[in-house]
């Protein structure tokens, strides 16, 4: 008799995981309390794997042998304790495609820029010629993968919600960019289980393998010297040359595997003092895994970030427009501020979550000539930034939003989409904010060269 799977949440990792239990032959169910979509129910059907959406029937999860979960789902959620209290073990989909793969990995985490070095780490892989898929938080999920193709790396970028269900899970080459706070209502708002969560990351690595980190973070580095660390530790930094991998104020500095080499940061397509920790971090990762160096210079002329991130949109009259609507808490703002020398007028506004803006103050202050407001309520950065920008605008919708911008910058400025709040007041999303953005700014570019 087949072992029985039962997978709660039919999103991307859910259906990757149930679509991976099949393929290795067991008994599989699917329980989704919200509405499942069309693409995902259409491949549960087309497997012929029962599902139910709506609803957890107890009587259908309980008799599970292994349960795994949504990272979406708490462990303090009902149908979890109650799985728990018949002994039933229960695991995240990133651990159960783990327990599958034959090749190996490179896995990343940090509550900020994970998502930049690990599409960067699976492009510098990819172009120097691996076999190598990308998984986990961007893209399909690693079940998925695994269930579809076998390949030499993975590439993963991983939440905390990920890891809190991982327990065997082990990778070649581990990330850690940051910790800050962030998700502690998941976390009973106590940071020590947040980092806790990260570190689980490196629980399983042993000494041949590679613990990449961001030494500059005053969480990350405080947590290195206290833990004991079984693996190969391989600091990057900002600020400290002795470090196997560094800034030395002019270009990124290599000495890894008795090989000494530097990359200037405009060898690169990515700007900012927060895009060197990330390029660091993924230069060292690659060639650990065995990248040649001409490949990874090369790879990094070619690389494409994710939209939304510091996106350079267009150039009008000289101006340029970037979209960094991904840029939804003030700490993302100072890494965007940071990455521009030219005098800003800056995008901000949406729903506050709470912003405290003397994190940006002297920056702005330097920086930003024309401060435009997109929101319902520009209130609070109103009252906060009138007296340190001279220039103060609000709009709704942003057509005239690009229009303003146009006219309050002179050749040589830079128009910055980076909005420190969320979205919801009035777009669908940060997507849709930015995807808007471009739009209207490449409506205008074609306006102004007719």
């Amino acid at each position: 008799m087949s072992k029985r799977i039962v997978i709660l949440g039919a999103g991307e990792s859910g259906t990757g995981a149930a679509l991976l239990a099949k393929v290795k032959g067991y008994e599989v169910f699917v329980s989704d309390q919200s509405t499942i979509k069309e693409k995902y129910k259409t491949e549960l059907l087309a497997e012929s794997i029962e599902f139910e959406e709506g609803k957890h029937s107890t009587d259908k999860i309980l008799n599970a042998d292994l349960i795994i979960k949504s990272p979406g789902i708490p462990d303090k959620a009902e149908i979890i304790k109650q799985a728990k209290a018949k002994g039933i073990e229960i695991i995240d989909e990133l651990e159960f495609g783990f327990r599958y793969l034959t090749g190996k990995v490179i896995a990343i985490t940090g509550t900020n820029g994970k998502t930049t070095t690990t599409l960067l780490t699976y492009h510098l892989m990819k172009s120097a010629g691996f076999k190598v898929a990308l998984a986990g938080n961007v893209g399909e999920s690693l079940a998925r993968k695994v269930a579809t193709e076998n390949h030499d790396w993975y590439v993963i970028e991983i939440s905390s919600f990920q890891l809190d269900g991982t327990t065997y899970f082990k990778p070649t080459i581990g990330i850690l960019l940051n910790i800050t706070p962030d998700h502690l209502d998941r976390y009973e708002y106590k940071m020590e289980n947040y980092i806790n969560s990260k570190f689980k990351l490196i629980q399983n690595m042993e000494n041949q393998q590679h613990f990449i980190y961001y030494a500059d973070d005053a969480v990350t580095g405080a947590e290195i010297s206290r833990r004991k660390i079984g693996t190969k530790k391989l600091p990057v930094s900002l600020r400290d040359k002795s470090t196997p991998a560094h800034f030395d104020g002019e270009q990124m500095v290599f000495n890894l595997k008795g090989q000494l080499f530097k990359i200037s940061q405009s060898d690169t397509t990515l700007k900012g003092p927060h895009n060197l920790i990330n390029t660091l971090s993924a230069v060292t990762a690659v060639f650990f895994a065995g990248a040649d160096l001409d490949a990874i210079r090369s790879g990094l002329k070619t690389f494409k970030n994710a939209p939304h991130r510091l996106e350079s949109v267009a150039s009008i009259a000289g101006v340029e427009f970037v979209n960094d609507s991904k840029a939804t808490n003030v700490d993302s703002v100072v890494y965007a501020l940071g990455s521009y020398k030219q005098p800003l007028i800056w995008i901000a506004g949406g729903i506050d979550k709470g912003n405290d803006y003397n994190l940006i103050k002297e920056e702005v202050a330097a920086k930003v000539k024309t401060l435009i407001c997109l929101g319902k309520d520009n209130e609070k950065l109103k009252s906060f930034f009138g007296p340190l920008v001279s220039d103060i605008k609000e709009t709704q919708t942003v057509k005239e939003l690009v229009r303003i911008a146009l006219k309050a910058a002179k050749e040589g400025d830079v128009v910055l989409l980076s909005p420190a709040c969320a979205s919801f007041d009035l777009f669908k999303n940060y997507e849709d904010r930015g995807d808007q953005f471009r739009e209207a700014v490449l409506e205008l570019k074609r306006e102004t060269e007719k």
